[in-house]
């Protein structure tokens, strides 16, 4: 009561204590009216719920002497119950306020996903090309961007961004800025992670982790190169050898360090050889240790080799949906690519 001021609770007691003599002189519509607008004060002058208890006190002992002997224990109880009251109320207050900002700022981050970030899937002739991403709230920390032209080059990024609302959806902003900005660099992946590196490494939050797997298909020469910034490992699906390869790159994680590079791998793509790129969504089951991911990836791939590469993502979200059941603990993205002629 004392951090609120004396004059200002004297001048608040005086008006309440007339307040209650007219009301409980007379009982009309009017003063009661009067005493409803008096809680306007109140709240202007951020008044708390103990604190409005003691004035009331205080104008019942000025009024009513002769009766506060017998109610000076009940009203000092009552100001005990509504310190811990007043207290949990601006707590849960605060709450709801901070709630109420974290759904604006996801709401202004998924529109920016929706209209900035849409993914488009190529459609080509001797390639299948499938994708599927599912975030598990509104927004989603996953990212595919696509790159065709004319010069039968394909290129695709996964990206995995560890961060919330606003800055994460802005920087997946600034990746797909960087890689469509790369013009013909972008058919090597090992410089267009040094690029995005730099990017995100002026740009971005220290908090905030992005991880990237980027590959480039030539697909005249059925030539797939690729780069990793600290993302899952790819797998490759070897139809002549009926084996999977995992496409392991070493790099650190996007902004980390400025300078830092990264290597450039390639392997020779045969028909009917698929790759999958994913995030760790996919192969993170941690309501189910004892199982290994890459086995029920690969085993569901191999069982399904026959169908389209769309077809093949549906069935892998499905099936890790039900490992999980339907309880995903992460955002869940993966991209296909299934090379449907032998190369020239």
């Amino acid at each position: 009561m004392a951090a609120l001021g004396c004059g200002i609770l004297e001048q608040l007691e005086f008006q309440y204590k007339k307040i209650l003599s007219d009301y409980m002189t007379d009982q009309t519509e009017k003063n009661l009216y009067i005493a409803q607008n008096f809680t306007r004060q109140l709240i202007q002058k951020n008044i708390s719920p103990e604190d409005v208890v003691s004035v009331h006190k205080n104008a019942v002992e000025k009024l009513f002497p002769r009766r506060m002997s017998e109610e000076q224990l009940a009203y000092d109880f009552l100001i005990e119950v509504m310190v811990h009251y007043g207290m949990a109320h601006r707590e849960h207050q605060s709450l709801l306020q901070k709630q109420a900002e974290y759904e604006m700022e996801m709401k202004i981050a998924t529109n920016i996903q929706k209209t900035l970030l849409k993914t488009d899937v190529p459609q080509l002739s001797s390639i299948d090309i499938g994708m599927i991403s599912i975030p598990i709230r509104k927004m989603n920390g996953d990212y595919v961007h696509f790159l065709y032209n004319r010069e039968d080059f394909l290129s695709v990024a996964v990206t995995d961004v560890v961060g919330k609302g606003v800055p994460a959806a802005l920087c997946m902003s600034m990746v797909k800025y960087g890689l469509e900005t790369l013009e013909y660099a972008y058919k090597d992946p090992s410089y267009v992670l040094e690029v995005i590196n730099r990017v995100i490494e002026k740009s971005v939050d220290d908090s905030m982790f992005v991880s990237m797997f980027y590959g480039c298909l030539d697909v005249h020469k059925s030539i797939f190169s690729y780069a990793s910034a600290g993302h899952e490992p790819a797998l490759h699906y070897s139809a002549k050898h009926n084996k999977f390869f995992p496409l392991e790159s070493t790099g650190l994680l996007l902004g980390v360090l400025p300078e830092t590079k990264y290597s450039y791998n390639e392997i020779v793509l045969e028909e009917n050889d698929i790759v999958i790129m994913m995030t760790d969504g996919v192969t993170e089951f941690r309501a189910h240790n004892e199982m290994n991911s890459r086995e029920v990836i690969s085993s569901l791939i191999l069982e399904n080799k026959h169908l389209s590469a769309q077809q093949m993502c549906n069935l892998l979200y499905k099936r890790v949906e039900e490992i999980q059941d339907f309880k995903l603990s992460d955002d869940f993205t993966v991209a296909i690519i299934k090379n449907r002629f032998q190369s020239v």
